[in-house]
């Protein structure tokens, strides 16, 4: 093997797709129904046999062509090529389809009237109170 091409290590590209789909070994463990050691020693292993390399792919929702074949620059180009720092405000721009004003109006309604039936139900209260003192 020439030393100048980097080995195609499995493991630590089920490691790192795993990691860029914010999932623990100890999920990816649980959802493989193995342990978190077994996950370990896997993400630690250069081949991974085609039916396991097929389960791991399942879980993180690729297939195992596409474990076999990520390249973490290859994602970082799409990203880098896709997001620039100029021309994207349109990308964030919130429009939402309500009058965020009606929805401030309509919650301080709501808010009243929950008050009002809070108040309301204090002075029933205290009324009873009133009338439990009075009787003594």
């Amino acid at each position: 093997m020439n030393t100048a091409t980097k080995p195609n290590h499995i493991g630590r590209k089920i490691s790192r797709i795993r990691e860029l789909r914010g999932m623990k070994q100890q999920t990816l463990a649980m959802e493989l129904g193995v342990s978190q050691q077994s996950v370990s020693l896997l993400e630690q292993s250069e081949t991974v046999e085609d039916e396991k390399l097929e389960e791991v792919a399942k879980v993180l929702g690729m297939t195992a062509e596409a474990i076999k074949n990520f390249s973490e620059e290859a994602v970082f180009n799409i990203v880098g090529n896709t997001v620039t720092n100029h021309d994207n405000a349109s990308l964030f721009a919130y429009q939402p389809s309500f009058n965020p004003v009606d929805k401030l109006v309509e919650a301080y309604e709501e808010n009243k009237k929950l008050y009002e039936r809070l108040l309301a139900a204090e002075k029933e209260k205290m009324a009873y109170l009133e009338q439990l003192l009075n009787k003594k």
